[in-house]
Protein backbone atom coordinates (compact mmCIF):
# COMPACT_ATOMS: atom_id res chain seq x y z
CA UNK A 1 0.00 0.00 0.00
CA UNK A 2 1.27 3.38 -1.23
CA UNK A 3 1.88 6.24 1.63
CA UNK A 4 -0.69 8.62 1.99
CA UNK A 5 -0.55 12.21 2.69
CA UNK A 6 -3.08 12.57 5.84
CA UNK A 7 -4.86 16.03 4.62
CA UNK A 8 -7.88 17.26 3.65
CA UNK A 9 -7.46 17.05 -0.22
CA UNK A 10 -5.92 13.47 0.24
CA UNK A 11 -9.57 12.64 2.22
CA UNK A 12 -11.47 14.00 -0.36
CA UNK A 13 -9.41 12.26 -3.27
CA UNK A 14 -9.83 8.78 -1.17
CA UNK A 15 -13.64 9.25 -0.56
CA UNK A 16 -13.40 9.43 -4.48
CA UNK A 17 -11.86 7.03 -5.17
CA UNK A 18 -14.04 4.39 -3.12
CA UNK A 19 -16.90 6.22 -4.71
CA UNK A 20 -15.59 5.08 -7.99
CA UNK A 21 -14.26 1.31 -6.68
CA UNK A 22 -18.37 1.29 -5.44
CA UNK A 23 -20.09 2.26 -8.68
CA UNK A 24 -17.91 -0.20 -10.54
CA UNK A 25 -17.95 -3.39 -8.56
CA UNK A 26 -21.60 -4.27 -9.04
CA UNK A 27 -21.28 -3.48 -13.37
CA UNK A 28 -18.10 -5.99 -13.37
CA UNK A 29 -20.03 -8.87 -11.11
CA UNK A 30 -22.71 -8.37 -13.30
CA UNK A 31 -20.16 -8.73 -16.17
CA UNK A 32 -18.54 -11.72 -14.23
CA UNK A 33 -22.25 -14.08 -14.18
CA UNK A 34 -23.11 -13.26 -17.73
CA UNK A 35 -20.00 -14.72 -19.00
CA UNK A 36 -20.36 -17.08 -16.34
CA UNK A 37 -23.26 -18.00 -18.07
CA UNK A 38 -22.38 -17.50 -21.88
CA UNK A 39 -19.38 -20.28 -20.83
CA UNK A 40 -22.17 -22.79 -19.86
CA UNK A 41 -24.05 -21.51 -22.97
CA UNK A 42 -20.91 -22.71 -24.96
CA UNK A 43 -20.00 -25.88 -23.20
CA UNK A 44 -23.46 -27.39 -23.81
CA UNK A 45 -23.14 -26.62 -27.51
CA UNK A 46 -20.06 -28.07 -27.76
CA UNK A 47 -21.67 -31.06 -25.97
CA UNK A 48 -24.20 -31.21 -28.53
CA UNK A 49 -22.35 -31.31 -31.09
CA UNK A 50 -19.94 -33.82 -30.34
CA UNK A 51 -22.92 -35.78 -29.82
CA UNK A 52 -23.47 -35.42 -33.14
CA UNK A 53 -20.21 -36.09 -34.65
CA UNK A 54 -20.63 -39.14 -32.54
CA UNK A 55 -23.81 -40.12 -34.11
CA UNK A 56 -22.36 -39.52 -37.69
CA UNK A 57 -19.14 -41.13 -36.84
CA UNK A 58 -21.39 -44.39 -35.93
CA UNK A 59 -23.15 -43.56 -39.09
CA UNK A 60 -20.05 -43.81 -41.34
CA UNK A 61 -19.08 -47.10 -39.48
CA UNK A 62 -21.81 -48.61 -40.55
CA UNK A 63 -21.17 -48.16 -44.15
CA UNK A 64 -17.31 -49.10 -43.96
CA UNK A 65 -17.39 -51.58 -46.32
CA UNK A 66 -19.53 -50.18 -48.62
CA UNK A 67 -16.97 -46.98 -48.63
CA UNK A 68 -14.48 -49.58 -49.86
CA UNK A 69 -15.93 -50.82 -52.75
CA UNK A 70 -13.63 -50.94 -55.31
CA UNK A 71 -11.91 -47.44 -54.07
CA UNK A 72 -15.31 -45.58 -55.03
CA UNK A 73 -15.36 -43.70 -51.93
CA UNK A 74 -12.26 -41.13 -50.01
CA UNK A 75 -12.68 -38.26 -48.18
CA UNK A 76 -10.71 -36.36 -50.91
CA UNK A 77 -14.10 -36.37 -52.58
CA UNK A 78 -15.51 -33.20 -50.89
CA UNK A 79 -13.36 -30.11 -49.85
CA UNK A 80 -13.61 -27.03 -47.81
CA UNK A 81 -13.34 -23.62 -50.42
CA UNK A 82 -14.84 -21.60 -47.78
CA UNK A 83 -15.80 -20.91 -44.52
CA UNK A 84 -18.36 -18.33 -43.36
CA UNK A 85 -18.24 -16.74 -39.94
CA UNK A 86 -19.22 -13.38 -38.76
CA UNK A 87 -18.51 -10.98 -35.57
CA UNK A 88 -20.45 -11.18 -32.66
CA UNK A 89 -20.30 -9.58 -28.99
CA UNK A 90 -21.23 -11.09 -25.48
CA UNK A 91 -20.35 -8.46 -22.94
CA UNK A 92 -17.88 -6.48 -24.77
CA UNK A 93 -15.97 -9.69 -25.67
CA UNK A 94 -15.67 -9.76 -29.77
CA UNK A 95 -16.50 -13.53 -31.19
CA UNK A 96 -16.35 -15.43 -34.15
CA UNK A 97 -19.91 -16.88 -34.79
CA UNK A 98 -20.22 -20.00 -37.02
CA UNK A 99 -22.46 -19.63 -40.44
CA UNK A 100 -21.77 -22.05 -42.25
CA UNK A 101 -19.14 -23.74 -45.21
CA UNK A 102 -18.51 -23.74 -49.09
CA UNK A 103 -17.55 -27.04 -50.06
CA UNK A 104 -16.02 -28.29 -53.76
CA UNK A 105 -17.30 -31.71 -54.84
CA UNK A 106 -14.67 -33.46 -57.02
CA UNK A 107 -16.61 -34.34 -60.07
CA UNK A 108 -17.68 -38.26 -60.67
CA UNK A 109 -19.11 -40.47 -63.25
CA UNK A 110 -23.18 -40.56 -62.05
CA UNK A 111 -22.99 -43.43 -64.16
CA UNK A 112 -20.40 -45.54 -63.12
CA UNK A 113 -20.27 -45.04 -59.42
CA UNK A 114 -23.05 -46.48 -56.86
CA UNK A 115 -25.87 -44.53 -55.27
CA UNK A 116 -24.46 -44.17 -52.06
CA UNK A 117 -22.26 -42.60 -53.16
CA UNK A 118 -24.32 -39.08 -52.94
CA UNK A 119 -25.62 -39.80 -49.24
CA UNK A 120 -21.87 -40.30 -48.10
CA UNK A 121 -20.95 -37.02 -50.39
CA UNK A 122 -23.97 -35.25 -47.90
CA UNK A 123 -22.97 -37.04 -44.47
CA UNK A 124 -19.15 -35.94 -45.00
CA UNK A 125 -20.42 -32.46 -45.38
CA UNK A 126 -22.36 -32.62 -42.38
CA UNK A 127 -19.07 -34.09 -40.33
CA UNK A 128 -17.52 -31.27 -41.10
CA UNK A 129 -19.60 -28.94 -40.83
CA UNK A 130 -20.05 -30.17 -37.01
CA UNK A 131 -16.61 -30.06 -36.85
CA UNK A 132 -16.01 -26.61 -38.23
CA UNK A 133 -18.87 -25.02 -35.63
CA UNK A 134 -17.31 -26.70 -32.96
CA UNK A 135 -13.72 -24.81 -33.72
CA UNK A 136 -15.60 -21.60 -33.65
CA UNK A 137 -18.04 -22.56 -30.13
CA UNK A 138 -14.40 -23.54 -28.96
CA UNK A 139 -12.86 -20.53 -30.06
CA UNK A 140 -15.63 -18.40 -28.38
CA UNK A 141 -15.03 -20.55 -25.29
CA UNK A 142 -11.55 -19.66 -25.20
CA UNK A 143 -12.47 -15.90 -25.70
CA UNK A 144 -15.04 -16.01 -23.05
CA UNK A 145 -12.83 -18.08 -20.72
CA UNK A 146 -10.05 -15.07 -20.86
CA UNK A 147 -12.28 -12.11 -20.38
CA UNK A 148 -13.86 -14.15 -17.45
CA UNK A 149 -10.17 -14.23 -16.06
CA UNK A 150 -9.52 -10.22 -16.30
CA UNK A 151 -12.82 -9.62 -14.98
CA UNK A 152 -12.78 -11.79 -11.76
CA UNK A 153 -9.09 -10.44 -11.11
CA UNK A 154 -10.58 -7.08 -11.48
CA UNK A 155 -13.83 -8.08 -8.96
CA UNK A 156 -11.05 -9.36 -6.20
CA UNK A 157 -8.95 -6.55 -6.96
CA UNK A 158 -11.90 -3.88 -6.24
CA UNK A 159 -13.33 -6.13 -3.66
CA UNK A 160 -10.62 -7.68 -1.71
CA UNK A 161 -7.79 -4.71 -1.97
CA UNK A 162 -9.03 -1.71 -3.26
CA UNK A 163 -12.15 -0.80 -1.41
CA UNK A 164 -10.77 -2.23 1.77
CA UNK A 165 -7.64 -0.22 1.79
CA UNK A 166 -9.09 2.89 0.86
CA UNK A 167 -11.78 2.55 3.58
CA UNK A 168 -8.42 2.11 5.66
CA UNK A 169 -6.79 5.22 4.59
CA UNK A 170 -9.56 7.41 4.91
CA UNK A 171 -10.13 6.28 8.49
CA UNK A 172 -6.57 6.86 8.95
CA UNK A 173 -6.67 10.52 7.32
CA UNK A 174 -10.04 10.92 9.49
CA UNK A 175 -9.02 9.97 13.06
CA UNK A 176 -5.06 11.94 11.81
CA UNK A 177 -7.24 15.27 11.22
CA UNK A 178 -9.55 14.63 14.38
CA UNK A 179 -6.54 14.35 16.28
CA UNK A 180 -5.15 17.52 14.88
CA UNK A 181 -8.35 19.31 15.48
CA UNK A 182 -8.50 18.32 19.39
CA UNK A 183 -4.98 19.63 19.29
CA UNK A 184 -5.28 23.00 18.18
CA UNK A 185 -8.63 23.22 20.06
CA UNK A 186 -6.58 22.14 23.70
CA UNK A 187 -3.90 24.44 22.31
CA UNK A 188 -5.87 27.04 21.77
CA UNK A 189 -7.87 26.83 25.42
CA UNK A 190 -4.28 26.89 27.07
CA UNK A 191 -3.32 30.10 25.30
CA UNK A 192 -6.56 31.29 26.37
CA UNK A 193 -5.80 30.60 29.44
CA UNK A 194 -2.36 31.96 29.79
CA UNK A 195 -3.27 35.22 28.09
CA UNK A 196 -6.06 35.52 30.61
CA UNK A 197 -3.29 34.70 33.33
CA UNK A 198 -1.23 37.14 32.08
CA UNK A 199 -3.84 39.76 31.96
CA UNK A 200 -4.36 38.98 35.78
CA UNK A 201 -0.64 39.56 36.60
CA UNK A 202 -0.36 42.58 35.31
CA UNK A 203 -3.44 44.26 36.77
CA UNK A 204 -2.24 43.59 40.14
Amino acid sequence: MAKIKLTKNELKKQKDSLKMYQRYLPTLMLKKQQLQSEIRTTELRIRELREQRELLDESFRKWVGVFGEKGFFTSDILSITRIMTTQGNIAGVPIPVFEGAEFDIFPYDLARTPLWIDRAVENLKRAFLVDLETEVVEEQRRRLDHELRITTQRVNLFEKIKIPETRGSIKKIGVYLGDQQTSAVVRGKIAKRGLARAAAGGGE
